[in-house]
């Protein structure tokens, strides 16, 4: 069993070296490159640092609706436990795995290793060099359905990732088999993966009438008596 997690941040800017904070997690398990419906999704209140106008036009979470939310110290036993060893699926890691190992350090928490993390971005640039390899560009080029995606936002944008992940590993129909399997049960989605049932091949109840008449045979036996005395279709094996 394959487990990885589609992870997506929103922030209060662009720079983490330079104060700006994490304000939403977004996490979806995918099992055998197949979403579980297992997700860890959390907005998180910024402390002292309000949400550049900018960065708001991008996903629209406002200063004043993080300020009731938890901070990053309250939810990362939990994040942790749900990211657990698996490998990480992330559009333009450098990006978020900075701002989450920044939250990381600032609690004198071990970071986060980019060996274990697969860049979604790296995969598009390597697979389509000419571009446009942005999320939204990605959904458009195989045809993922983006309606549910008003603004930026991590969950979704997890989710919208999760597809097109496996479009980039080419995988789409090698999947297709394991979703029942990886929907039906449990946390990791593995708990309820039945069995396969096995292949039942039916005898025939009666043989076919043949196409070939009475005549035809006739005339077929005929003509077989004037290509030689020993044909080498009627010789035994020796």
């Amino acid at each position: 069993m394959l487990r990885e997690i589609v992870l997506d941040t929103e922030t209060t800017g662009l720079d983490a070296s330079r104060g700006d904070r994490l304000i939403e997690l977004g996490c979806v398990e995918i099992v055998n490159r197949v979403p579980t419906g297992v997700e860890f999704h959390r907005f998180l209140n910024p402390e002292t640092r309000d949400v550049h106008p900018d960065a708001e036009r991008i996903h629209g979470l406002k200063t004043s609706f993080l300020k009731d939310k938890p901070q990053f110290k309250a939810v990362v036993a939990d994040f942790l436990e749900f990211i657990g060893d698996a490998t990480l699926v992330i559009h333009n890691a450098n990006f978020d795995i900075g701002f989450i190992n920044m939250e990381l350090d600032r609690l004198k928490l071990q970071t986060l290793e980019m060996s274990r993390v697969v860049d979604t971005l790296q995969l598009a640039r390597r697979k389509h060099p000419a571009g446009p390899n942005s999320l939204d560009a990605l959904c458009k080029r195989y045809g993922i359905d983006m309606s549910r995606r008003t603004k930026h936002g991590a969950i979704v944008d997890s989710l919208l990732l999760a597809e097109v992940y496996v479009e980039l590993l080419g995988e789409r129909q090698a999947t297709l088999g394991l979703g029942a399997a990886a929907n039906s049960g449990g946390k990791t989605g593995a708990a309820g993966r039945a069995a396969a049932a096995p292949r039942v091949v039916a005898a025939r109840p009666r043989r076919l009438a043949s196409p070939l008449s009475i005549e035809d045979a006739v005339k077929h036996a005929e003509f077989v008596k004037t290509l030689g005395a020993n044909p080498v279709w009627l010789r035994k094996a020796e």
